[in-house]
């Protein structure tokens, strides 16, 4: 497919290198224009001037401007027929994510969003093994990712730029909606945005979950951990591997509880390596081509957002908030 990106920051960037190497990329754009010009040149395609001159030459193309422009954007590319995908957080609205896909699904157009830790291999490996039952029930799912302060973030705050990678992953894994969250954090360093912020959420069929997301830890750390009924299990979306705990106690002396016979297993499962965004590119690409629903759709864009505008609630409210159907 003939593709373009639009926005050419940090994560455009990106979107660019993995298309010049899975699609025929035909240009970029970008406000920025030497910008546009410098990255057009590395490789090989043409800088356009507007929006509106790429979307008449391509097929597909990944929005990746601020997300105040995502919207405006995002509106061009439907009205073109060009199929889209929107980095996160989308278009930073629910209201307006779902404006969005109501008008994708009005022109047929394939609208995917960039929640790009779903196609981490070890994330779609933990679902697979939950959805088989290989742990048991799943009574809680926690998450941390933290880093230190990102200079490309200039219009959100760390719950819609870190935290709504997570709400979309505990949302899959669990397989589940979110019912309610409850969120404390604030500010710190960070000005007018909130750069720390811990999330409680009660998901629709019982289970719990904890996000803690900030960007003051001086390393970067993002792990995912599930509470089950037969095992405790950790992933590491960096190193894309899983380590499974699970225990049995022997018979003991009641009498002598300081040598419980406990016999622990752990073992570590780790994944064929893939780059996240090539994978959900390609996918993207695949759901283009065939006039499907992308496997991270404008819905999920819409329920992650919900989740995260609630959190922002609740955080200046100091109160649980529901989140609205």
């Amino acid at each position: 497919m003939r593709v373009g990106v639009i926005g050419v920051g940090a994560m455009g960037r990106n979107h660019v290198r993995v298309y010049s190497e899975i699609a025929e990329l035909v240009g970029v754009t970008d406000i920025m224009r030497d910008s546009s010009r410098s990255v057009a040149e590395r490789f090989g395609v043409r800088a356009y001037e507007t929006p509106q001159e790429l979307l008449r030459d391509v097929d597909a193309v990944s929005i990746c401007t601020p997300t105040s422009e995502h919207l405006k954007v995002a509106r061009l590319a439907i009205e073109q027929g060009v199929n889209l995908l929107v980095e996160k957080p989308f278009t930073g609205k629910s209201s307006d994510a779902m404006k969005l896909v109501e008008m994708a699904d009005k022109a047929k157009v394939t609208l995917a969003s960039g929640f790009i830790e779903r196609s981490n291999p070890i994330v779609g490996h933990m679902r697979n093994l939950v959805e088989n039952g290989r742990f048991g029930d799943v009574i809680s799912i926690a998450s941390r990712r933290v880093s230190s302060f990102p200079s490309r973030i200039r219009d959100v705050g760390v719950i819609m730029d870190l935290g709504i990678h997570d709400v979309d992953v505990l949302r899959y894994v669990k397989g589940s909606e979110v019912r309610s969250v409850y969120a404390l954090g604030g500010s710190h360093n960070a000005q007018g945005c909130e750069d720390f912020a811990n999330l409680l959420l009660e998901f629709e069929d019982g289970g719990t979950g904890f996000i803690e997301v900030n960007w003051l830890t001086p390393m970067k750390v993002r792990v995912l951990s599930l509470t089950c009924s037969k095992a405790f299990v950790q992933a590491d979306y960096i190193d894309q591997s899983m380590e499974v705990s699970s225990s049995s106690v022997k018979d003991f002396d009641p009498a002598n509880l300081f040598n419980l016979p406990l016999e622990l297993d752990v073992h570590r499962i780790s994944v064929k390596k893939e780059e996240p965004l090539k994978v959900e590119l390609e996918n993207f690409l695949r759901a283009a081509k065939e006039g499907k629903e992308a496997p991270i759709s404008g819905r999920d864009a819409v329920s992650n957002l919900k989740v995260c505008e609630a959190a922002l609630r609740s955080l200046k409210g100091r109160c649980k908030e529901r989140i609205e159907g």
